[in-house]
């Protein structure tokens, strides 16, 4: 009996220091949570008087729904907390719609259905009695022969990359430019604590033309509080650095930075949160008959922090030029996700109201630089970049040329155009890297071999290479910044600079050009980096070598009609693409039979078992509606 005592006794007072350990672990936590969240809290955001209290608005219109969201800065307890949109009717202002300030942020979204895109509407964002936001919904261009969108990336703000300079000489040349569209692939915000401070900033930075172009703004790394980010569906990451996948900011401060940014793209195409509730934004948008998919490169992707073997000082940095590149291949690592995969899958067969297309996101699918930081810093491979997981790379860029699509994105500080390659070089999409805003991190594109086969004259940089994870890429042109750079006040010393793009969908070309800071792009001796502009044809996006042909497509009673090419014995979609005219000649990669589908909707023809036929051999299908 005295035995059972006392263990009864050992155990009650082994349980009691247990639960005072416990106790005391979650006062830990409480503090722990307390701490890290005031980090977020905003600081240092003036107060404004009463009719400047908002600082911008962004929008965009799809499928006849507009969707606008206004920032504002932080309210009075006094203030209204409703925010009015009104348009410009007669000459008088009428309202048609209100929305509540959601304050943890100080946005407040709205959503216009059937909304007339083929008018060009003046509009104002109104709050309290005082205070007004003005701009223009354009009109959808559908009768232009040419799309132009211009694309950002990379806003630091730190004065010695040139982040306290003014953005007035982007603001001027996109005010003469007048493009259809305009594209902030991330990093709008350097500060990893304080995204509503400088985010403000960036509205008065860039809201005199945000106020009246359609525009695009997706939230990166940076923006949501890390130094890089592997987003593994909404994971909890341990650092800030991130290398272990998932995001290290509170839920609370990853919401409010989405919402700022993404609340205006129309609806995601499946609005499923991924974990702890986080939301998601990829979707699509047409503009003029340019169909635009908008994913998240990082959302989805894996970490590589005890995934793969790390081979260098950092989990995401390898160093040694020996490796494999095999070895980090590994099952498990995902890049776009399934979810997203399918969505690509859909949009490439989609081409209603659609001449052309193309994917905008926040990188680029392979390892954009050789050099990092300063000369010398050469890194061999960065598993930052979209270069890795190499399987998941292919699997995107498989899914994205199936609609011949351009490919334009940011993040890497420096200004590419790339050919990439899945199983050979050139047998893949074009992508577009554009110059950072204000150059924080320099980056270097330096091969230690030349480029094969280049262009004759071409710069030895130029031509066919394998990147550090063995990709196949072709480099056409890049914007090096100088060996020695100066610092903010020369900010082509750093290689800064925006993009333009040109669709031109009457001979399904596009024009990709790449300005620097501080030139009049309208000034005839203003020239742009070296090796732009550059011209492609929509079909060198997919320029896979044909292995045979199906007989040649006459058509009649429809011009520029969709064809689609299935494989008949995987019943998959090969590729999909409105043609240029009434005759196209359909490139195969393997002989068999396969099914041809000419149209859209009620009136598409459908050709079952055509068989493929050899270079020399010349049949045709006559397709009448």
């Amino acid at each position: 009996m005295r035995q059972k005592i006392t263990l009864i006794l050992v155990l009650a007072v082994l349980l009691s220091l247990l639960s005072l350990d416990a106790f005391a672990q979650r006062k830990r936590n409480a503090q722990s949570r307390q701490s890290f969240e005031a980090r977020y809290t905003p600081k240092d955001i003036p107060q404004v008087p009463k009719d400047e209290q908002i600082c911008f608005a962004l929008y965009t219109v799809n499928n006849n729904i507009l969707k606008l969201n206004t920032q504002l800065y932080p309210l009075a307890d006094d203030d209204s907390r409703t925010v009015r949109l009104e348009i410009k009717q007669g000459g008088k202002w009428k309202q048609i719609a209100a929305t509540k300030v959601i304050e943890d942020g100080w946005t407040a979204p709205f959503r216009v259905e059937n909304w007339d895109s083929s008018k060009t509407v003046e509009y104002r964002v109104a709050h309290g009695k005082s205070a007004f936001f003005t701009g223009k919904i354009l009109r959808d261009p559908v009768g232009k022969d040419v799309i132009t969108v211009a694309a950002f990336t990379g806003n630091s703000v730190l004065a010695g990359h040139g982040g306290n300079l003014p953005k007035s000489d982007i603001v001027e040349n996109i005010k003469k430019i007048k493009p259809d569209l305009l594209f902030f692939s991330g990093d709008q915000v350097y500060n990893h604590t304080q995204h509503l401070k400088y985010w403000l900033n960036f509205g008065e930075d860039f809201g005199e033309i945000i106020a009246v172009t359609p525009t695009i703004t997706i939230p990166d790394d940076h923006d949501v509080g890390q130094a890089n980010l592997w987003g593994a569906s909404g994971k909890k990451a341990s650092t800030g650095a991130g290398p272990d996948g998932g995001y290290y900011a509170p839920v609370d401060y990853v919401k409010q930075v989405e919402r700022a940014q993404t609340s205006h793209l129309p609806d995601p195409y499946d609005p499923t949160p991924v974990q702890r509730g986080i939301g998601v934004y990829y979707t699509s948008m047409n503009v003029g008959g340019i169909s635009f998919a908008i994913i998240e490169d990082r959302k989805f992707k894996s970490g590589p922090k005890g995934l793969i073997p790390q081979q260098g000082p950092r989990p995401d940095h390898i160093t040694n030029p020996d490796y494999d590149p095999k070895s980090i291949d590994v099952p498990g690592a995902v890049l776009l996700g399934k979810r997203q995969l399918t969505f690509l899958d859909d949009w490439a067969g989609d081409w209603a109201d659609a001449d052309m297309k193309c994917v905008l996101s926040q990188t680029i699918f392979c390892g954009g630089a050789h050099i990092h930081g300063n000369i010398g810093g050469r890194l061999h491979a960065d598993l930052d970049s979209n270069g890795w997981p190499q399987t998941g790379r292919n699997k995107a860029i498989r899914a994205i040329r199936k609609a011949f699509a351009l490919h334009i994105a940011g993040d890497q500080h420096l200004a590419t155009i790339l050919h990439h390659g899945a199983d050979d070089w050139d047998d893949s999409i074009y992508s577009f890297c554009v110059p950072s805003i204000a150059n924080l991190y320099l980056r270097w594109w330096d091969p230690l071999e030349p480029g094969k086969n280049r262009k004759p004259g071409a710069p030895p940089y130029t031509g066919q290479h394998l990147d550090g994870f063995g990709n196949k890429i072709t480099c056409w042109a890049v914007a090096n910044p100088d060996k020695r750079p100066a610092s903010g006040d020369k900010l082509t010393t750093r290689a800064a600079g925006f993009g333009v793009v040109e669709f031109n969908k009457k001979d399904r070309t596009i024009t990709m050009t790449c300005w620097p800071r501080n030139v009049d792009v309208t000034n005839p001796a203003a020239k742009p980096y070296p090796g732009w502009p550059m011209t492609i044809r929509q079909t060198d996006n997919y320029s896979r070598k044909a292995v045979a042909w199906l007989p040649t497509l006459v058509i009649k009673g429809q011009t520029d009609p969709v064809v689609q090419i299935i494989d008949e014995s995987s019943n998959e979609i090969v590729y999909t693409l409105r043609i240029n005219g009434n005759s196209f000649r359909p490139k195969v990669f393997k002989k068999g039979t396969y099914t041809i589908k000419v149209g859209e909707g009620k009136t598409k023809k459908t050709f079952k078992a055509v068989k493929t036929l050899g270079p020399d051999k010349a049949k045709t299908i006559e397709v009448i509606f």
